[in-house]
């Protein structure tokens, strides 16, 4: 994410006048590489594409942002903390086909908090107090790639998987996140949304429900989660969508009634915004792939 990239990562194309970045592949690449920042300077304000996924680790902030592949990110305004640390890694060194469409890879459990579907492409996921997990891996990681003893590319590629194993842990549990966080009510307001998503849900419902007005409730959840409580709604529903379009053969209006939306072209709009792709294009994308 930056104009000081790693020798890992190169320019591959334009895509409509933004440059798209691609992961090496050579033997002598590591399939892990690490940006180390210390303030905004060298960072690329323009917006771009990551063609690999992409973790940001904020260590002072304790947090980390979730990039999606494919998708248009504009660095300039998202607020990055000095200092921060970016973990760029293949795809491909965990067995998939990096050629592949980015949807595929959704089948790999490692990889499914970059499927959040949030329009920036960007996905901030607060750590729990104390939760020291991150910050020593990516010293770990970092310590493999310069000494480069033998074995450093399995061993950095163990350590990447660390933390994606957590990173699911983290993204998958929500309310049990914010519990850890000593925030009950917002535990709460995940909770309700996981619970009835799959019926018409609004915010005065999730404020309803836990016992405050809407309009605290949306300066809360914004002013801690970045997000709206109908952007996280619609998250959930489209997280649910793309489990249903990806493991079965149901129609798109039983899913679409199945997330909450019972309107399958409201469904579809909602589901191209997030994914710039329809739901029937999703999934042939998906399915195409894995016959061909």
């Amino acid at each position: 994410m930056s104009d000081v990239r790693p020798r890992a990562t190169r320019l591959i194309r334009q895509h409509r006048g933004v440059p798209v970045y691609g992961y090496r592949s050579d033997p002598g690449t590591p399939p892990v590489s690490l940006l180390r920042l210390h303030g905004p300077d060298g960072l690329e304000q323009a917006p771009h594409i990551h063609d690999f996924p992409v973790l940001v680790h904020l260590p002072t902030e304790h947090a980390v942002y979730v990039v999606t592949p494919g998708r248009v990110v504009d660095v300039g305004h998202v607020p990055l903390p000095d200092p921060s640390v970016t973990v760029f890694f293949d795809p491909g060194a965990l067995g998939i086909d990096s050629r592949s469409p980015w949807p595929t890879w959704n089948r790999h459990p490692l990889l499914s908090a970059f499927l959040h579907g949030q329009a920036s492409g960007l996905l901030r996921v607060p750590l729990p107090p104390g939760h020291t997990l991150w910050t020593d891996t990516v010293a770990a990681i970092e310590a493999e790639l310069e000494h480069r003893r033998d074995g450093f590319q399995q061993a950095a590629l163990a350590h990447l998987t660390l933390l994606l194993i957590d990173l699911a842990r983290l993204t998958t549990d929500i309310p049990g996140e914010f519990r850890l966080l000593g925030e009950p009510l917002l535990a709460d307001v995940f909770e309700v949304i996981d619970r009835r998503f799959g019926e018409p849900l609004s915010l005065r419902d999730v404020a309803a429900a836990v016992g405050v007005t809407p309009g605290h409730l949306t300066t809360l959840v914004r002013r801690r989660t970045g997000r709206t409580v109908q952007d996280w709604i619609t998250e959930r529903r489209m997280a649910h969508a793309r489990e249903l379009l990806g493991g079965s053969d149901l129609p798109i209006a039983v899913i679409a009634n199945r997330v909450g939306l019972p309107d399958p072209s409201y469904f579809g709009r909602v589901f191209r915004r997030a994914h710039e792709l329809s739901p029937r294009a999703w999934r042939n994308q998906l399915h195409g792939d894995s016959h061909g």
